[in-house]
């Protein structure tokens, strides 16, 4: 049997065994809103803790990141930065959202903030722009998908077909089992990954280079500069790194699919969770150490995407067996899927909130789940058809989610610490944030400076909050007081008046 044969059989045995493991956590739970939603608010450590890493180690991760090694060189190191470290604040700001999440029965980012902030306009805004970033980050999985079937089976399965193929599962287990047959599956795909990226991640290093040292001196040497930041053959500069690093850090904790992990978990859950949480970024490493060790080895004109370098080497460079090439495409595909998976999820959440419960307020809680298994399966098709028509690479599709996404950072932290913010000037920041964030992107992508588009969103997005803020009438005393100090047991708590579940 050919060696891709045996890689397309394991691949497909992965995705059915992802897909029943998903269906079956689900199963016997009812069908209930906060179960889909929440889990019923009662997840255990271990599995939030592969819940939250699965969200960052993604196809990203297993391609992307020894895309941007062997392309970008020193410029790569941002990722276990970010991943070491973004995590961090969580440790004072998650249980003070879980507690109140748990106070007033809130399922999403949405939520969150329009208890605090009372805006229809508001949560319709957060909705679309969850929307649109989540696609980004979506597609990002879907690439990766992709890439994996078509050079793991030496290019028999399309591009359009592998990402069709992987993401139908992810839809099919999410739609049915909301958060649990996510967390769980995650939970598997989690295990797999690891066991993957330091085994075979270790073994092509040490095939391709005798040593650590003996790698990097190749790399110095055939590339002076490639390893170092702003200096004569670097391929970015220190602030580019450092606005990107910034960005990826502040926006990690905005993703509303943190949000609802600590709804759905007790406070001594995500503090444990998080202090376990930096572990993930050791996992990064071998797979840095990938992109590193194909630098001399893997010629550019060889790649249609350096986004491919991994399974290339797998397929064109080395002598691994069939088997290896299976088991290798399982745990990327386990990468990707484990992000998109809980990136569906929240988006299906936060664009019902956001967009239908503001636009029809008297639904009710059976109707709401149906329109969130729904949301799943269209916002899928639009991440498809960007993932099948769009052009840009997985670190750029990424990097492109965080700087939508980081604009919600001044209006988390205001409703938690800052009791002069108003509606409208959160409203108003977010607005110019966003407006700033996409001008660069899409329409003039070189920001000032060679800043993050998504930081100079932040800085202007900020300071308009502050300025329109001190400028209208302040929200009274007693409701941010009911917000910030309600119990966590008090569900019987008034609920916001735009959009509440």
């Amino acid at each position: 049997m050919a060696s891709w044969q045996f890689a397309l059989i394991i691949m497909c045995g992965y995705l059915i065994l992802a897909l029943a493991i998903g269906i079956m956590a689900g199963r016997g739970r009812g069908g209930s809103l906060d179960e889909f939603a929440v889990a019923d608010r009662n997840l255990s450590l271990l599995v939030t803790w592969f819940l939250m890493g699965g969200a960052v180690f993604s196809a990203f991760s297993f391609l992307g990141a020894p895309g941007w090694a062997y392309s970008r060189g020193g410029p790569a190191f941002y990722i276990l930065v970010y991943t070491a470290f973004a995590i961090l604040p969580w440790y004072i700001v998650g249980p003070k959202v879980g507690r109140i999440g748990r106070a007033f029965r809130l399922y999403s980012l949405v939520g969150f903030l329009q208890q605090r902030f009372p805006s229809k306009a508001l949560g319709v805004l957060v909705g679309i722009i969850v929307l649109f970033a989540s696609i980004q980050y979506l597609a990002t999985q879907m690439k990766g998908m992709a890439y994996i079937f078509h050079i793991m089976t030496e290019g028999r399965i399309p591009f359009w077909l592998g990402a069709l193929a992987a993401y139908a599962i992810v839809v099919i287990y999410v739609a049915t089992g909301g958060l649990r047959a996510a967390a769980w599956s995650d939970v598997f795909q989690g295990l797999l990954m690891i066991l993957i990226s330091w085994g075979v991640g270790l073994a092509i290093v040490f095939q391709l280079h005798d040593s650590l040292p003996a790698l990097f001196e190749q790399v110095a040497e055939k590339k002076p500069g490639f390893l170092l930041i702003g200096k004569e053959g670097s391929t970015m500069s220190p602030v580019a790194y450092t606005t990107t690093i910034l960005v990826s850090a502040i926006g990690f904790l905005m993703w509303p699919h943190l949000f609802s992990k600590s709804f759905s978990s007790p406070a001594g859950t995500i503090k444990r969770t998080v202090i376990a949480y930096p572990i993930f970024a050791l996992f990064l490493v071998p797979l840095l150490l990938v992109g590193f060790a194909a630098i001399g080895v893997v010629a550019p004109h060889e790649l249609d995407n350096p986004d491919e370098v991994f399974p290339y080497l797998i397929t064109q460079v080395l002598s691994f067996p069939g088997w290896l090439y299976g088991l290798v495409g399982a745990g990327a595909l386990a990468a990707a899927m484990s992000s998109a998976d809980v990136i569906t999820h929240s988006a299906s959440l936060e664009f019902t909130d956001g967009v239908v419960r503001n636009i029809r307020r008297d639904l009710s809680d059976q109707t709401v789940l149906r329109i969130m298994r729904l949301s799943v399966i269209g916002i899928g098709a639009l991440a498809y058809l960007v993932t099948v028509f769009g052009g840009q690479g997985l670190i750029a599709l990424l990097l492109g989610a965080y700087g939508s996404i980081v604009q919600f950072a001044p209006a988390v932290y205001s409703a938690l610490y800052w009791k002069r913010a108003t509606p409208v000037g959160i409203l108003a920041g977010l607005i110019i944030g966003t407006a700033t964030n996409f001008y660069y992107q899409i329409i003039h992508p070189v920001p000032p400076f060679e800043i993050h588009a998504g930081i100079v969103g932040l800085i202007l997005n900020l300071g308009v909050m502050v300025t329109v803020s001190l400028l209208t009438r302040p929200q009274d005393e007693s409701h941010w007081r009911e917000y910030l100090h309600a119990p966590a047991g008090n569900r019987a708590s008034k609920q916001r008046n735009t959009s509440a579940f």
